[in-house]
């Protein structure tokens, strides 16, 4: 088992990366679970898979697990499941220095870490997340969040966990196109500041996907280094430095928009897509050289993942795309940074973008004959 620490000032924590750590759930949370009841929020299809597993080790240790079962998909991260949690939470009597288990992908860890934010403003909950772009990137860090009509991630709060624990054993039982959407965020770590990672993935990323157990430990240990590195510089995302994580995003987000967040497009495809725009924009003003951003193109397109606008099959233009860029978090004084590249391995965040030129940029790959 690796374990990272997460050096939050106020509110340090473990990552803990292994196989069989959801059979052990109860061991791994001693010290943590103060009451016999304990609270676990999950999906439908999580439940299927592992919920079994987590009742035995529970109940082994003593506690008496109380489920809420949601949906799966991001319909789920709503006002209305926040406030049917909170309320389920309540008539449970969660008291502040209890704890709350978020047992699933990204939706369940946003929706469970949010609600633990604002009970009783603010009690405890443990990540235990089942999916890779989770286990890479959701589940560390405490941002939390539900979408709402104007976007996604528009309502939520810095919520650190107490502990995350990433069963390996768990993306055994995820489909392969889930396991896609969660290496765009390992790739991520690479195009952010590390070329070397970046070279990894291509030399190792198939494997990785097919199921190599030693590479699948590395990619995830490394990407949550990564990650916890990053956060403990900026944990609020005040400097600008934390803002590079989400390398992809703006793209990807306004992709999501565009196309309902729905199945036709996960959030770990729509990042993938969205590096690539950032990179291929990024090479059309001359910030990185046009082979680093095809290099980018043919390992993401390559792996099975989109990397090509005009396969969306969309239906708008490129101001349309601009549009739902407005509604992004990180607008300032009606002013949208971009995360560009100078080069692989070399994020930045640039305030001076042009939305006329990324819509003539978007117009562009929109006609663009699919590779």
């Amino acid at each position: 088992m690796a374990v990272i620490p997460v050096d939050i000032a106020a509110r340090p924590y473990e990552v803990r990366v292994g196989a069989g750590l959801l059979a052990e759930i109860g061991a791994q949370c001693r010290g943590r679970l103060r009451k016999p009841r304990v609270p676990i929020v999950t999906d439908a299809h999580v439940h299927a898979a592992w919920g079994q597993v987590v009742e035995a080790s529970l109940r082994e240790s003593g506690h008496e697990p109380h489920w809420r079962i949601l949906a799966p998909g991001e319909q789920t991260k709503s006002w209305e499941e926040l406030a049917a949690t909170v309320n389920w939470l309540l008539s449970l009597e969660v008291e502040r220095g209890d704890h709350v288990i978020a047992l699933g992908g990204g939706v369940i860890g946003d929706l469970t870490g949010f609600c633990a934010a604002i009970l009783k403003r603010g009690c405890h909950f443990i990540q235990a997340p089942t999916t890779l772009l989770a286990q890479v990137d959701s589940s560390v860090g405490g941002k939390t969040a539900i979408n709402t009509p104007a976007g996604k991630n528009l309502v939520g709060a810095f919520h650190q966990p107490s502990l995350v624990l990433a069963d390996l054993c768990a993306l055994e039982t995820l489909p392969e196109r889930e396991l896609l959407a969660g290496y765009a965020e390992v790739v991520k770590y690479g195009l952010i500041d590390d070329a070397a990672f970046f070279a990894w993935c291509e030399s190792n990323g198939t494997a990785m996907i097919a199921g190599d157990d030693g590479l699948r430990e590395y990619a995830v240990a490394h990407s949550v280094s990564a990650k916890a590195r990053i956060v403990a510089q900026d944990e609020f995302e005040t400097t600008g430095r934390r803002a590079l994580l989400n390398l992809g995003h703006t793209f990807g987000h306004a992709l999501e928009a565009e196309t309902g967040f729905g199945a036709r497009l996960l959030h770990g495809e729509a990042v993938a897509l969205g590096m690539v725009l950032a990179a291929r924009y990024s090479a059309r003003q001359g910030l990185m050289p046009l082979s680093e951003a095809e290099r980018i193109t043919r390992h993401i397109g390559g792996i099975g993942l989109p990397a090509d606008l005009r396969r969306l099959g969309l239906a708008c233009d490129g101001a349309v795309l601009v549009r739902h860029m407005l509604h992004d978090k990180k607008m300032d004084a009606g002013t949208l940074p971009f995360l560009l590249m100078r080069g692989i391995g070399e994020t930045y965040l640039d305030k001076h973008v042009s939305l006329d030129d990324v819509s003539a940029f978007l117009d562009d790959e929109l006609a663009r004959a699919p590779a």
